[in-house]
């Protein structure tokens, strides 16, 4: 309800378009009466392009009808009784409108909502003084202020162009007046007597003349001074264009392709389409008054260059308003970037100024054909490429919905399929995985009563198609370095083949931080000891990296030194194990995870016995080990063993582990992630359990540092003792010094 309040305190325009938002489609009486119902439900869980949610959003409707009628039953005595009668209509109304299509009534609500914390948030801005407005705002209202000039220079050119007509009509008036003197001149030519009249007739002729002469220049100079002004708003259209155009919305596009990395969401379309919708109305309004200029130069020509400068004037706004359309004409919903073969994927297409150029009035057909790199690249360069595809997608045409409640005109693909995929030859030593592709979306709409006619496209992010799930790993990589190191207006698909370290640093904490879903991400000793592995050095300083460069070769093409896997693929499997498995304690704390076996010996040997650490294994990927103070590594945990048993009932197992690096109690740590016993018998039988068991060790401390013959003949009275114990034949010792990586002695 709190937002509610706020938005009831707008004032002036911001007010008028909070009320707008309202109206048949959803009575700002429900809003107002439901305020607090409204806010509390959980609108945005619901997948409006998921046709699955339509029973949530079902639900919900439901909900909102019960909860209007409950209302209304609440209403009593005399003041009560017309509003009883209020709620319970719209609640029948609500019903009926929504009950075939619940998805339309979320995504009304959700657009009401979003609405209404953009224009309390700008207004609150905008009140708080220039102190503490941030940057965003500032850039907000400076764009606020431009479409404010741009209004009061469209008014006052509408305001001359009627002083021009005004004017060019009573110098036709006078124009035809003076025509009819001179035919009746002639007429009086005619007669033999010269009159008194024909007198006068000469007299007003030569005034008539000499009035149209004077104003036929005044009229010339109203013509030119307008067009000069056209000129100008033109010219203030064009910026208030670019800036909208090339760097709002394209910083819109940037921040959609971060997301697909794990960064932040791009954000809602809602402003954007506002000011499009503004730059359209503006720019029609002024292509009208330049055509009713060209229709009085048509209707009254006079000498001079004005037909030249509005034949100019016409093709520049023409331009202007076709660079608004086909930029506008956006992907809402990328499709998947890794695309798998024979499965079901969505997206979605909008045109933000669909609603405000009337192009609903005949909806439009939209058609999807999946391109490869080069037949893109020959898009962009507005080559034929028309019938040209790589592959075949199923139910790839969609018509153009015009949805009255948010004003949004899109195309929603729900069941498109890549049925097949046609490759390119590969390049050196690409693999499939590195080939990329885009979706094209194609229509073709009319404006104006068919004036103009557009044909628009928009191809999707670059998209990497895969034919089994074992290609994803490798997919994803290419996807990340894409989406991470592309620069706005490229040629398709081109990126840097070396990046700074730092910077793909950055991209892969925004991954790592998104699969966790939570604010802790990679840490500088985190990155430190990836830095160590990509270029196989031992320095811990983290100022040694930041001028390094990294390669995509090195990023997921070659080998990591003596293993069979690259850099890429050991991350990704580390993400993919925490994602599945061990979320919950990396957001904890619990796991250090990036820490190799020399740091780990170093960091457990001043710590007491029983003290463990759990570090992700460096020869196998997905793998994760517990290190402890007696027995240096387990072999590792990998998804399969957590599919069977969790790592928390593992380290519960365990006796042997009595406390997390440094020092904190293992059953504090974990206690509330273990599995609760298993219950009686049921039916007599006894369900049995698993449990993990580590073979029994031994172990000598070498307490000097030194092996010398008495820790030799500690070994021996050690080992002659298990001998004698039952099972000898399954006991194996290990001689170790925590100097070295390998065993000193092996005895089985």
């Amino acid at each position: 309800m709190a937002m509610w309040i706020q938005a009831q305190q707008l004032q002036g325009d911001a007010l008028h378009q909070m009320q707008a938002l309202y109206g048949q489609h959803f009575p700002i009486e429900v809003r107002h009466y439901l305020a607090q119902w409204i806010e509390s439900q959980l609108w945005d869980s619901v997948e409006l392009d998921n046709p699955a949610e339509e029973a949530k959003a079902k639900c919900l409707l439901d909900n909102l009808v019960a909860e209007l009628q409950r209302k209304a039953q609440l209403q009593g005595g005399e003041d009560g009784f017309l509003l009883k009668i209020k709620l319970g209509h719209y609640a029948n109304q609500l019903k009926s409108t929504y009950d075939r299509c619940p998805l339309e009534l979320v995504r009304c609500i959700k657009h009401i909502l979003h609405s209404e914390q953009r224009l309390v948030q700008e207004a609150t801005n905008v009140s708080t003084g220039g102190q503490t407005m941030d940057s965003l705002s500032q850039r907000h209202q400076q764009i606020n202020q431009a479409f404010e000039e741009l209004r009061l220079a469209t008014q006052e050119t509408e305001n001359e162009m009627r002083k021009l007509q005004h004017s060019q009509e009573y110098f036709i008036i006078q124009y035809q007046e003076n025509l009819r003197i001179q035919g009746e001149q002639r007429w009086r030519g005619q007669l033999s007597e010269r009159t008194q009249r024909e007198t006068t007739l000469q007299s007003k002729r030569a005034t008539v003349e000499a009035w149209l002469t004077r104003e036929a220049s005044t009229l010339q100079k109203y013509r030119l001074d307008l067009s000069e002004q056209h000129q100008k708003t033109l010219s203030l259209l064009r910026k208030q264009q670019t800036l909208i155009l090339d760097e709002e919305l394209i910083q819109w596009k940037r921040r959609q392709q971060l997301a697909g990395n794990g960064g932040p969401h791009e954000g809602g379309l809602d402003v954007l389409q506002s000011w499009c919708e503004k730059l359209a109305d503006l720019i029609w309004q002024n292509r009208q008054q330049i055509r009713r200029c060209e229709h009085l130069t048509q209707q009254l020509p006079l000498p001079g260059p004005m037909e030249e400068l509005l034949s100019k004037l016409n093709g520049d706004i023409t331009d202007i308003i076709s660079a608004l359309v086909t930029s506008t004409f956006i992907i809402e919903k990328q499709p998947p970037q890794v695309l798998k073969t024979q499965t079901k994927f969505a997206a979605t297409v909008r045109l933000l100024v669909g609603g405000k150029l009337n192009v609903h009035m005949n909806p439009p057909q939209v058609k999807t054909v999946i391109v490869s790199e080069q037949q893109a690249k020959a898009l962009l360069k507005n080559e034929s490429t028309h019938s040209e595809s790589s592959g075949e997608i199923l139910n790839n045409n969609c018509v153009m919905e015009y949805h009255q409640a948010t004003g949004t005109l899109s195309a929603h693909f729900r069941n498109m399929s890549l049925k097949r995929i046609k490759r390119s030859d590969r390049r050196g030593a690409e693999s499939v995985t590195e080939e990329k592709f885009t979706v094209l979306f194609e229509s073709q709409f009319s404006v104006g009563g068919n004036e103009l006619v557009f044909h628009v496209k928009t191809l999707s992010l670059p998209v990497v198609v895969i034919v089994h799930g074992s290609q994803d790993n490798n997919a994803t990589a290419t996807v990340l370095w894409d989406n991470a190191f592309a620069e706005p207006g490229r040629v398709p698909f081109i990126v840097p083949d070396k990046v700074l370290w730092p910077q793909l640093c950055e991209a892969l904490d925004m991954k790592y931080k998104a699969e966790m879903h939570s604010g802790r991400g990679l840490s500088e000793d985190n990155l430190v000891f990836l830095a160590q592995k990509a270029f196989t050095s031992s320095s811990n300083n983290p100022e040694d990296y930041n001028n390094m460069t990294i390669s995509w070769s090195q990023f997921n093409r070659e080998s990591l030194p003596g293993r069979n896997f690259t850099f890429w693929q050991w991350f990704d499997g580390v993400v993919e194990l925490m994602k599945k498995h061990l979320k919950p304690h990396w957001n904890d704390g619990a796991i250090l995870g990036f820490v190799n076996k020399q740091q780990a010996q170093d960091m457990l040997l001043s710590k007491p016995n029983g003290t463990f650490l759990l570090r992700f294994s460096d020869s196998e990927i997905g793998g994760i080990t517990i290190a402890w103070r007696l027995v240096w590594n387990l072999l590792p945990y990998t998804t399969k063993d957590f599919s069977i048993r969790s790592l928390a009932d593992r380290i519960s197992d365990l006796n042997h582990l009595l406390f997390l690096y440094p020092d904190r109690p293992k059953d504090e740590v974990f206690a509330k992630y273990y599995t609760p016993p298993l219950s009686k018998a049921v039916d007599g039988y006894v369900k049995p359990q698993i449990k993990q068991v580590v073979p029994e060790t031994d172990t000598i401390l070498d307490t000097d540092g030194d092996f010398d013959l008495e820790d030799t003949m500690d070994v021996a009275r050690h080992v002659e003792e298990l001998l004698r114990r039952p099972m000898a034949n399954q006991w194996s010792i290990i001689l170790t010094d925590p100097r070295y990586n390998s065993p000193l002695i092996e005895c089985f």
